[in-house]
């Protein structure tokens, strides 16, 4: 069974890739500012560095934990007594709101930004963004994920389900594509459209510090961090990434040692534009 799923969430986790890849080099929303070969090699490689690192040190104990807490009976989602559907879908949706803060803690506890901008220094955002993670936010994130699993007790499918909620709507919002306005509109009040998120990769801070949620958008609007509306066209002329270390965002040693560089040593303002 575990074996089932593994091999699930890849067949879904390439399929989506190929998928958003061949939509964005039909329909582009903004053209690229950097050489795409090189970017798709670069975030490819991270990628691939990230796995061996994930399977290493997280994947097994991190099953291990889940079933542990399953069988165990802990968490709120098994005190209210959840099964079936039910619990699916609660945990998915309970699950996405923990990221929603966990995102935004990334944004404003030092120690976790020094390692959450290595993603957000991509100068341009499409499908090879979403590959682009520091290997230690990935390894914090699985400590933090596993208190989230004490804590509501998803069963193991619904964990799952959860990951690859978020590895799918993750290519689907950075992906360089942008629907037609009306359908943008409505859209974008429920789940994070590939608009949505591009605001939160822009480099002017009053957008790039807003916008933290994963799959759902309406968490956003619900505590208060919402970016204003831009259309299409507005963010198109808008620059990408963080306004430092521009000319070194293709470059894997600098990635890797983003967290440890002095200029880590302040958060960005917000208010900042």
């Amino acid at each position: 069974m575990n074996i089932d799923l593994d091999t699930g969430r890849l067949i879904v986790f390439i399929s989506g890739f190929i998928i958003f890849l061949t939509f964005e080099q039909i329909f582009s929303a903004r053209q690229g500012t950097l050489p795409l070969t090189r970017r798709a090699l670069l975030h490819t490689g991270v990628a691939v560095l990230n796995t061996i690192v994930v399977r290493l040190l997280v994947y097994v104990p991190l099953l291990m934990w889940i079933v542990y807490v399953e069988q165990m009976g802990w968490g709120i989602s098994r005190w209210l007594g959840l099964v079936g559907w039910l619990e699916f879908v609660i945990s998915v949706i309970v699950l996405d709101a923990f990221d929603y803060f966990w995102h935004r803690a990334n944004h404003r506890i030092p120690v976790l930004w020094r390692f959450h901008k290595a993603h957000h220094a991509d100068n341009d955002l499409d499908i090879f963004t979403a590959l682009r993670f520091h290997p230690g936010e990935l390894l914090i994130s699985a400590g933090i994920k596993a208190i989230w699993v004490v804590i509501w007790g998803p069963s193991a499918f619904a964990w799952f389900l959860f990951e690859i909620s978020v590895s799918i709507c993750a290519q689907f919002h950075h992906s360089n594509i942008d629907l037609p306005e009306n359908i943008e509109q409505q859209l974008s009040k429920v789940i994070v459209t590939p608009r949505f998120h591009a605001l939160h990769h822009l480099v002017e801070r009053v957008y790039g510090d807003r916008n933290y949620s994963t799959i759902f958008s309406f968490w956003d609007r619900l505590f208060g961090s919402r970016a204003r509306h831009l259309s299409g066209s507005e963010i198109k002329v808008k620059p990408i990434g963080l306004p430092e270390g521009r000319e070194v965002v293709l470059s894997v040693s600098e990635l890797l040692l983003e967290p440890f560089k002095a200029r880590n040593l302040a958060l960005p303002d917000p208010e900042e534009t």
